[in-house]
């Protein structure tokens, strides 16, 4: 008599192996998602941060009375508050900042002051 090869999955095996993947990807997408809105944002407000370090500097070593304006491209939505002066910006906005004095202005194409 001759032995039957029984190695393998079954179809029915394969399906509900590939539904539970199917369930974890559909449960991991957000939070990855949200994740990445966290990091653009943290990334967004240090670049601004930075450029208003770099004017800051630029006023106090050059000769003209007005400071000089850095800006820093946005990956997503969101706002910050810089020596008590606060601003807000829109997804893709060109945030420009720049020192007058003690003055601050955050502005951006699709984006608004506060």
């Amino acid at each position: 008599m001759k032995k039957m090869n029984k190695k393998g999955f079954t179809l029915m095996e394969m399906l509900i192996v590939v539904a539970i993947i199917g369930i974890l990807v559909a449960i991991a997408i957000p939070t990855f998602s949200s994740s990445l809105d966290k990091s653009r944002k943290a990334a967004d407000q240090a670049n601004v941060r930075a450029a208003y370090a770099e004017a800051v500097a630029n006023s106090l070593t050059s000769d003209e009375s007005k400071g000089s304006a850095t800006t820093a491209t946005t990956q997503a939505a969101g706002s910050i508050n810089i020596s008590g002066v606060s601003g807000s910006w829109n997804k893709g906005a060109t945030v420009t900042v720049s020192v007058d004095g003690s003055v601050i202005t955050i502005s951006g194409v699709g984006g608004s002051d506060s």
